[in-house]
């Protein structure tokens, strides 16, 4: 930013420092607001969903009903809610050797937060000493990564997941893929499909932005209850809200 100084001719290496450093000044303001406005962008079209629950005729045709999430019905699936406290704040859909966890949040009125939302996942995992690469896929730019994990045998390895997202209206959708679906992307096109064809239901009472939307249990779930807990660290996006509680699961919805 700043020269070195010469001896001679000291009142123009001012004023010419003086220069150097307001278009610096500028340069950096410049970066910083390209920066804002990139992750602070208005939502983009959906024309293939997820979709609001005002862009939907009948939400609960061929969904499964979880209140704030229409979830598509799959032959064979299994699909298992989870807590945060005493509120179900994700549904996780098991289908064969590879699941997605859902999770609807409140997001501002005219702004997106995927982009924000990636650079925090991103820097939890690496922090954690993961590796995370963001790439454009099938549902748009996503965070494909491999979170560190202790084996049961006590030792260090790596768990590969796939994070995506999407901005609607007053709500932010983002999917955990796992599983084959993670390790070989082009195997999960059916998870896919059921990420775009979930249904959001924000609501119109006041929420703060990255609030959960909370879920309820299906009326007439079969329900099988679990009681393993999931440990997540880092960004309340990076996989979970804090400490998230396995809960019952619904198999063969369909």
């Amino acid at each position: 930013m700043f020269g070195r100084r010469k001896k001679k001719g000291a009142a123009e290496d001012a004023a010419g420092e003086a220069e150097q450093v307001v278009d610096s000044v500028d340069t950096e303001a410049d970066e910083v607001t390209g920066a804002r406005e990139r992750v602070r962008l208005e939502p983009e079209p959906r024309p293939d969903g997820p979709w609001d629950s005002s862009e939907v005729r009948d939400p609960g045709e061929g969904r499964v009903d979880l209140g704030g999430l229409f979830v598509p019905g799959v032959d064979g699936m299994e699909l298992r809610v989870e807590v945060a406290g005493d509120a179900i704040v994700a549904a996780t859909v098991v289908l064969r050797d590879s699941a997605i966890q859902l999770q609807g949040f409140a997001a501002p009125k005219r702004e997106g937060i995927w982009s924000e939302v990636r650079e925090e996942i991103g820097s939890g995992i690496t922090q954690q000493g993961g590796i995370v690469d963001e790439v454009e896929g099938p549902l748009g730019w996503e965070l494909r990564a491999q979170v560190p994990v202790q084996l049961p045998d006590g030792t260090g390895g790596f768990h590969v997941v796939r994070f995506v997202g999407v901005d609607g209206p007053r709500w932010f959708l983002r999917g955990v893929i796992s599983g084959q679906g993670a390790v070989q992307p082009q195997a999960a096109g059916l998870l896919e499909q059921i990420f775009r064809d979930t249904v959001v239901v924000r609501g119109d009472g006041p929420m703060a932005p990255r609030d959960p939307i909370v879920l309820k249990l299906p009326n007439d779930a079969q329900m099988v209850p679990e009681g393993v807990q999931q440990e997540e660290a880092g960004s309340r996006f990076s996989g979970g809200m804090g400490q998230l509680q396995r809960g019952p699961e619904i198999t063969e919805v369909r």
